[in-house]
């Protein structure tokens, strides 16, 4: 039992843990957007699907014999792939479908070593069972997730911030090849113990204790509490990280809890688990209610003292709420590969529901409502059985279906527009009276930009661009010396076109081209700007390498990178390379604006470090402009090749030098992380969020 259970648990570290290393190294081949995680959300969701399927197949139509040596020899060919460093040669050409590039990618790289991993959890616990039939196989599922939980926490604390993407490829690479021996071993073993049993030739059917088998009902409510279950840890996820507070890796919150209650509900008791639907149903029921009634609570806009600790608890009791039925309605070991490959297939489905069809159906986050009223459907069913739970359960649906539908009526206030693909939802608010009437566009909890409507201001430079705010400086004392070429990464509302005179060329990159849309008809300082304007829609970095491989160098005088007010930064825009990049799209005496406010994240070091290793000089405006001004406080980081580039007077008394801190690492593709540029601990900084001391 060792040998398994220790394979088990190294497989499930390894699963969990290759899926960031390979998904950063290729970001920025393929542009560092939410698109490529998705994509690889998706690949891994549906080879993990095969691997069950794999499990399952392989051990109901083969023999133990013929069990071991396909999969031995499988686990020999995996070794080939390693280590999982991706090809250059497959990088994306300049036009091609992204997606298949990425999937393909994939493919080659870490298909089949991650194929094997997907199988091992149900695959050696079908070989353990008949092995120790005195013990609970469904405790080494326990395992596993206890094993993924370990590899989710792993990554973003304990290796990304001290090893690069390529020696974590190797890192990583060496440990599969111990597994692939240890799992090889296992099915040795597996053979052999069938062996000595006299059944290593006979057909799986021989090899099994009978037991009842699963209903179409039973395989149908697996299915539905996997999907609830998964519908609900992505729909909590998003509504706590973009509608309430945009925390740097608060998104590890739930999903940790997520696992832990598989941990719970599979182990425990003698491997019963310790859901018991009769104390934990009711209190379930409680949760759910009040997590609709906190959508509905303040015209939609619950404290995040309350938000975040009612939305996390109330997602982990639900989640134990399904794990733990899905443990009570666990078969006999015999039909287990049948179990957990219903229950792959209903978080997958769960994936697909929240990333790939909300998105295109719903017009914002109406999933969280959906799901919570679901859930209450579903434990309407489920309490049948327990006749006192029956009347809370029929109230609990109805209630959280009457929050549901006032928390969508809440999300149309002030909203003159409102929009959703799949970068996110745009909402255009329309807020205050008379001549300070403005109108905002919000995704999630960040302002992407504001312009007055009415008054004579209306076109006037505002929020993070006012003329005081570095970026306007810079640009303004560019124009003195006649007509300028700006080059702008992220358009918002288009507020930096307002710069734009006659004769000004004007390009601005942009990930969304929903976002365009929006700013010409939504917004009016692209359509009044006198400046010659042209887009580039898609990556910014990737867009700008094409430029200069078809030799079309910008030759910018002003080039302003704004894609780091959220968590959630595109770290590939902000290396070595990519600034190295930049500059050979300005001109020598050009300026390299970077918007660096954040309330979480400190990028200046990262900059200052960056503009040294580049032979740069780096320079920090802060602005705080004064109430009667439409800016807001804002820091620039200005870099450039001499120091003469700052001596204009627009410049030189608010230009303050950034020096490079030699305990900083210098981001690269190859080495960044966020942990290190964290302005407090995420956990301290929540609890500031929430007002605890």
């Amino acid at each position: 039992m060792p040998l398994f259970a220790s394979t088990i648990l190294l497989s499930a570290f390894l699963l969990f843990l290759v899926q960031p290393i390979i998904a950063k190294q290729i970001l920025p081949w393929f542009g560092g957007t939410s698109a490529v995680w998705t994509t690889c959300l998706v690949f891994f969701q549906v080879v993990l699907l095969a691997g069950y399927t794999y499990s399952h197949l392989i051990t109901r139509y083969l023999t133990p014999k013929n069990q071991a040596r396909v999969h031995i020899a499988l686990l020999a060919i995996s070794v080939a792939f390693l280590p999982i460093v991706p090809s250059e040669a497959l990088k994306p050409d300049a036009g091609a479908d992204a997606a298949l590039g990425i999937v393909v990618l994939l493919v080659a790289t870490i298909g089949l070593p991650y194929f094997l991993l997907s199988s091992t959890g149900p695959l050696l616990q079908k070989w353990v069972a008949p092995m120790f039939p005195e013990k609970s196989v469904y405790r080494l599922f326990a395992l596993s997730n206890f094993g993924s939980l370990v590899g989710l926490l792993a990554f973003p604390f304990a290796i990304e911030p001290f090893s690069t993407a390529h020696a974590q490829s190797i890192v990583w690479s060496v440990a599969y090849a111990t597994f692939a021996a240890a799992c090889a071993l296992s099915a040795w073993k597996a053979w052999q113990t069938a062996v000595l049993a006299g059944i290593a030739a006979a057909p799986p059917a021989v090899t099994e204790a009978e037991g009842p088998a699963p209903r179409f009902s039973d395989y149908l409510l697996w299915l539905s509490f996997a999907a609830l279950g998964s519908v609900l840890l992505l729909a909590t996820t998003s509504h706590i990280t973009q509608n309430i507070a945009s925390v740097p890796f608060l998104w590890v919150l739930p999903l940790s809890l997520y696992l832990l209650t598989f941990v719970v509900a599979f182990e425990g008791r003698q491997g019963r688990g310790w859901y018991q639907r009769h104390w934990f149903l009711f209190p379930t029921l409680l949760l759910l209610v009040a997590m609709a009634a906190g959508l509905s609570a303040n015209r939609g806009v619950l404290d995040v003292s309350l938000a975040v600790p009612l939305y996390t608890i109330g997602m982990m009791m639900a989640a134990f709420f399904c794990n733990g039925e899905l443990a009570l309605s666990k078969p006999v070991p015999r039909y287990l590969t049948q179990f957990y490959l219903t229950i792959s297939l209903g978080g997958a489905l769960g994936g697909m529901l929240v990333g790939l069809v909300a998105p295109r159906v719903f017009p914002t986050y109406f999933e969280l409502p959906v799901a919570l009223v679901l859930l209450t459907s579903l434990a309407v069913f489920v309490a049948r059985r327990t006749r006192w739970l029956v009347g809370p359960a029929v109230i609990a649906t109805l209630a959280t279906a009457w929050f549901g539908s006032q928390y969508i009526g809440f999300l149309r206030d002030e909203v003159v527009y409102m929009h959703r693909n799949f970068y996110g939802t745009l909402r255009v608010k329309e807020q205050g009276e008379g001549d300070q009437q403005v109108r905002r566009l919000l995704h999630g909890v960040i302002l992407h930009g504001e312009q007055q409507t009415i008054n004579a201001k209306r076109l006037e430079p505002g929020t993070y661009y006012a003329r005081t705010s570095g970026v306007g400086r810079a640009i303004e004392a560019k124009q003195q010396d006649g007509p300028v070429r700006l080059g702008f990464v992220g358009l918002g509302v288009g507020t930096l076109s307002a710069y734009g005179r006659a004769g000004d060329a004007v390009r601005f990159y942009e990930l969304d081209p929903d976002v365009l849309a929006l700013a010409k008809n939504q917004f009016s300082y692209l359509n009044s700007s006198p400046a010659a304007i042209d887009y580039v829609i898609g990556d910014a970095r990737l867009s700008m390498e094409r430029e200069l491989a078809s030799s079309a160098r910008q030759n910018y005088d002003v080039l302003a990178i704004d894609a780091f007010s959220s968590d959630s930064i595109p770290v590939h825009l902000i290396t070595r390379e990519a600034v190295q990049m930049y500059f050979q799209h300005l001109k020598p005496e050009g300026i390299l604006a970077v918007h660096i406010s954040n309330r979480f994240l400190d990028l200046k070091p990262v900059l200052a470090n960056i503009a040294q290793a580049n032979g740069l000089t780096g320079r920090l405006v802060t602005d705080a402009p004064g109430e009667d001004s439409a800016g807001s406080i804002t820091d620039w980081v200005l870099i450039a090749r001499s120091p003469a580039a700052f001596d204009n007077e627009l410049l030189v008394e608010v230009a303050a030098p950034i020096e490079p801190n030699p305990n900083f690492s210098l981001w690269t593709d190859q080495f960044n992380n966020l942990i290190d540029v964290l302005k407090s601990n995420p956990i301290n900084e929540l609890r500031r969020l929430m007002g605890i001391s």
